[in-house]
């Protein structure tokens, strides 16, 4: 059985700063990473050839970031239990090709579910230029299995992703992964060997190795790119989406959109097993955030 999180611990840990150095090659492979080019009815040339080579707004998820760091045990955490609760990313303006960028990550709040229940925790990461302009800024919330107990507060602060419309949505978009995705997007820095290696899966409670949950929402944002934004990825601004159940590398990811002024709602669903793998989904059009 998991034992309460150590809360002292986790806060003394320091994330370690990362500074990334990237180029069209890196942008190109976290392209493949999200599955960009398996779809022969999609162009998605512009992802994956560097001559006017467009960034997907999501690789900022994986820009200045030291890579697993739970997997760190002077922090505190029980990496093997940990799941992707919900991300969020915020853009103060569209990524360029090749650049230099500061990432800067803290632990902001910590949640307990009770005894035997999980614990929340919540990071935030500033993605900034070297001259400090602020790029982006994303927020993860981790639930820790048999974390809890520990005696702290029950919920996380602040507001709540909202739920779908309650009518059909507006457009459907369905895009395949494959079988080798997780591979793939490992080498953009995320090597948890859970999205690799089988005997790890089984020590989590999987049947094989899932895809990472950042892969998927990366599935999801094209699909909001070329369903909403003509397939112009500069356009989507924000993305914000809660986990609901892991992606297998080769499935089918659906998602559904609901078009609000610019504002979308969206839910993804997997075709083969029909599950909601992301839900209660909220991105914006065109709206880069002010400073």
């Amino acid at each position: 059985m998991s034992s309460p999180l150590d809360v002292e611990k986790l806060q003394e840990y320091k994330i370690p700063h990362a500074t990334d150095d990237y180029d069209p090659r890196d942008a190109i492979i976290y392209a493949l990473g999200v599955g960009a080019g398996l779809d022969p009815a999609i162009n998605e040339v512009d992802f994956l050839y560097e001559r006017q080579l467009q960034v997907l707004p999501t690789m900022a998820l994986v820009l200045g970031t030291p890579g697993f760091w739970p997997m760190d045990p002077s922090c505190g955490l029980d990496w093997i239990n940990i799941l992707h609760g919900e991300q969020r990313l915020t853009l103060f303006q569209p990524l360029d090709p090749a650049g230099t960028l500061l990432g800067e990550t803290i632990v902001t709040n910590i949640a307990d579910k009770g005894l035997g229940k999980s614990a929340l925790v919540r990071a935030v990461k500033t993605l900034k230029t070297l001259s400090g302009a602020l790029v982006a800024e994303s927020t993860e919330t981790w639930v820790v299995r048999g974390a809890g107990g520990f005696g702290g507060e029950r919920e996380l602060p602040g507001d709540v992703l909202p739920p779908v419309p309650d009518r059909s949505p507006d457009i459907v978009a369905t895009l395949p992964t494959s079988v080798t995705q997780a591979a793939t997007y490992r080498l953009s820095g995320d090597r948890n060997p859970l999205h690799i290696d089988g005997a790890t899966a089984r020590r989590a409670g999987l049947d094989r190795p899932i895809l990472h949950g950042l892969s998927t929402l990366g599935v999801v944002a094209r699909a909001l790119i070329h369903a909403c934004c003509n397939g112009d990825a500069a356009r989507l601004s924000s993305i914000d989406a809660r986990f609901t159940a892991p992606v297998y590398p080769g499935e089918t990811i659906t998602t559904e959109i609901w078009n609000m002024s610019g504002t979308l709602h969206f839910r993804s669903s997997v075709s083969e097993r029909k599950l909601v793998v992301i839900d209660h989904g909220v991105a914006t059009m065109d709206a880069f955030a002010k400073i």
